[in-house]
């Protein structure tokens, strides 16, 4: 299993105040990095975590130790993303969200960690359910 991250697990486990503070760091404790993600979420997460001293250099210095794996080229995959994000527009579906449903398809075993419900929603390969990890809710 590859455990793709979103961008709210992220966030919730620099956040000690964050409601998902605990959860995030249950999960983080029982997976194995690299956890794959996309510049999109590392973008999103610098912006969120801004407030909180020392969060952004925390998120880039996991990407440093190599916990974070951003092997996902958005270059290369543009017309599958962009497909996306227009099926789902009503959504409305973010580019970080497209990313995710983009790398779900490559990895056949990947699992979105994830705080976003949109995710059961959004669907790979066309019509497949997307394997999630969110609170109180697992679908591996």
């Amino acid at each position: 299993m590859s455990l793709i991250l979103d961008t709210g697990p992220l966030v919730a486990l620099l956040n000690r105040r964050d409601r998902h503070h605990g959860w995030a760091s249950e999960q983080w404790s029982h997976a194995a990095p690299p956890f794959l993600t996309c510049e999109p979420v590392i973008a999103e997460a610098c912006f969120l975590v801004q407030p909180f001293a020392g969060a952004q250099s925390a998120v880039l210095g996991l990407i440093t130790r190599g916990i974070l794996d951003l092997s996902f080229q958005l270059a290369d995959e543009l017309k599958a993303v962009s497909q996306l994000l227009n099926k789902y527009r009503d959504v409305p579906i973010s580019l970080a969200d497209g990313c995710l449903v983009r790398m779900a398809e490559l990895h056949a075993h990947g699992v979105i960690l994830t705080l976003d419900s949109d995710f059961s929603i959004y669907r790979k390969n066309g019509r497949q359910v997307i394997p999630t990890i969110t609170p109180g809710r697992e679908t591996p």
